[in-house]
Formats: C-alpha cells, sequence, structure tokens
C-alpha cells in the first residue's frame, strides 16, 4: 500500500466492516471522518483509561494488542467497554494484512464484549512490521475501583494462572524451527497455544468482586518486574517462596533452551493480586476455573525477599529488560 492515511474505500472494506460488536454505552460509533468516540457513563461510575503498544510480536499481535490493554483495565477493577486503535503499517503490507489482522482484534474484542470504537490506520515508511497501539475504555463504579498501590502488610500475596505465558508463546511461534531441534511438534504447539490464556479479565473481575486492596497484570519484566511494582508503589515489603509461583513445564524447558530467566519474561496471563484470605480467593477464583497459588505476604518494611530452594534467600532486584528482547522473535 502507499504511504499515508489509508484510502477510505479500504477503511470501509477492510476496516469498519471487521467490527461487529456494539456497546449500548457508545454513544458516536466509527466512521469516516469521525476523530472522537463518546461513552456514556452512570452518575456512580467512572472512566477508567489505558493505552499499550505490541511491539515484540510478530505472531498474534492482534490479540495480543487487545488482551494485553483490556488486563490493564481488569488490574483496576474496570469492565472493558471500548478500545481505540492505531495501526501503523509498512509500506510492504498489503490490504489482505490489515484485514487479516482488523478480523483477529475484531474477533478478540467480541470474545470479551469489548466495542472497538475508533482510531487511526496508515501506512508510513518508519516501521518495518506492523506496530499496533491500543488505548482501552472501561467502566468501574468508584468505590470498586482497585490500584496497583493498595497493597497492605500482612496480606497474601496471590498469582493466576502461570507465570510467562505471553513469553512462552511468543518464543515458540517465532522460533518453532530452532525449537524442533529439541522437541516434539506437539510439545511446541502446546507452548504457542498459551496465547488462549492471555486474558486476565475473568479473574481481575473476580477479584474485585472478592474485595481486594492491589492488582497489577504480570506483563514486561515477569513476576519479578510486578513484585516490585506493587511493593514500591504500596510502600511495603515482602516475602515471596519461589516454589510456590505457578509455572508451566513447556516455560521452564524453552527457557532453559535459550538460557533466560523465566521470572523476568513477559508474563500476560498471569495477574499478581494482594488480599486479605487469599487461600479463600484461590478457591473462589478455581469455582471459575481460574488457577491460582497464594505465593507469600507483604510486609511491614521494605526488604523484598525471594526464597530460593533450600531456603536461600535473595533481595529482589528494580526490573530489568525483560528476557524476551533477548530471543529476536521474527517470522522463520
Amino acid at each position: 500500500m502507499k504511504i499515508g492515511k489509508v484510502p477510505e474505500n479500504v477503511l470501509k472494506r477492510s476496516v469498519f466492516k471487521q467490527i461487529k460488536l456494539k456497546r449500548d454505552e457508545v454513544m458516536i460509533h466509527p466512521g469516516v471522518g469521525e476523530d472522537c468516540a463518546a461513552v456514556a457513563l452512570e452518575p456512580d461510575e467512572v472512566l477508567v483509561l489505558s493505552t499499550d503498544p505490541i511491539t515484540g510480536a510478530v505472531s498474534d499481535i492482534g490479540t495480543l494488542a487487545i488482551h494485553v490493554t483490556a488486563n490493564d483495565l481488569a488490574s483496576a477493577g474496570a469492565e472493558p467497554v471500548g478500545v481505540l486503535l492505531t495501526i501503523l503499517l509498512p509500506q510492504s503490507a498489503e490490504e489482505a494484512d490489515l484485514k487479516s489482522l482488523m478480523k483477529e482484534m475484531g474477533a478478540a474484542c467480541e470474545s470479551l464484549n469489548i466495542e472497538i470504537i475508533g482510531g487511526h490506520t496508515e501506512v508510513t515508511g518508519v516501521v518495518n512490521q506492523p506496530v499496533v497501539t491500543v488505548t482501552g475504555v472501561g467502566k468501574a463504579k468508584k468505590a470498586a475501583v482497585v490500584s496497583t498501590k493498595g497493597a497492605q502488610p500482612g496480606q497474601d500475596i496471590v498469582v493466576t494462572k502461570w507465570i510467562g505465558l505471553e513469553g512462552t508463546s511468543i518464543i515458540a511461534a517465532s522460533k518453532e524451527k530452532e525449537l524442533r531441534e529439541r522437541y516434539s511438534q506437539e510439545f511446541i504447539d502446546r507452548a504457542k497455544g498459551f496465547i488462549q490464556y492471555i486474558s486476565v479479565v475473568k479473574e481481575g473481575l473476580a477479584a474485585r468482586d472478592f474485595g481486594v486492596s492491589a492488582m497489577h497484570d504480570v506483563t514486561e519484566g515477569g513476576i519479578f518486574g510486578a513484585l516490585w511494582e506493587v511493593a514500591v508503589a504500596g510502600g511495603v515489603g515482602l516475602l515471596v517462596d519461589l516454589k510456590k509461583v505457578p509455572l508451566k513445564q513447556e516455560t521452564v524447558e524453552i527457557c532453559e533452551f535459550f538460557d533466560l530467566n523465566p521470572y523476568q519474561l513477559i508474563s500476560s496471563g498471569s495477574m499478581l493480586i494482594a488480599c486479605d484470605r487469599g487461600h479463600d480467593l484461590v478457591k473462589e477464583l478455581e469455582k471459575i476455573g481460574i488457577h491460582s497459588a497464594v505465593v507469600g505476604k507483604f510486609t511491614d518494611n521494605n526488604d523484598k525477599v525471594i526464597v530460593y530452594d533450600e531456603g536461600e534467600t535473595r533481595y529482589l532486584e528494580p526490573p530489568k529488560t525483560d528476557e524476551l528482547y533477548k530471543v529476536e522473535c521474527v517470522e522463520e
């Protein structure tokens, strides 16, 4: 396609026609010439907004883009309502690529009951692969909003599903040929399939209703990064038993293959939660099909302590560059 704004006929054919779901709260829907969206709220509700780019993946970029932003909203206790999309395409892109990307994002939105409420699509020479930025709009009751900084000393630390799901899926998809040298196709397909667990909206809303103090989706920097950020935000310390952190065997083996630390690997699909009665929350999440575990407690000092095998302890350090960037995740 030619550099510049995507032509009107392409917008209508390959963008707008892929947007199927409409929500009652949305007053202005996407259309030619519409530069804004409008969302109506009840008097006791607030808007919750979040924005994220997807730059570290090629496969499933549309699915990841939607879920990562929806996860941020759920971490604040908000129900995702709509998303605004900015899609930057390289000059080598074809209209079919745009249509496929929109269909992928549309399907992800429909699975979460989210409307695509607007955005911008452009072909530009400054990117060499598609770049998608998603701004999410959610709603929550004023009294139900949850922040990252709410952790209190003595509260349990709960981690949902398994860490490293996103990173494992991205690496398995982009390094499939290399992984076949050691692992079976069945193993690789299972790892690639971790993309299905990428949403934390279900557990986020359930945890909100349970009455938690803080939530944070585990993204770039992995569980170590998320633990550090929640502790610093809340002005608390922590004590975590690393053996209790849920981790899939496929993640362990793929990280060993590429010499990566799974605890510093991008982990969308996992939520870090601070709450009282953490074991009761684990039981409630199990009722809706969400695996989770209590991995430690927040403390009344600034020490951030991780307990390794055989009782060895180390102090948690500030987040480092995500392990994913050590692997060149491009299509093979």
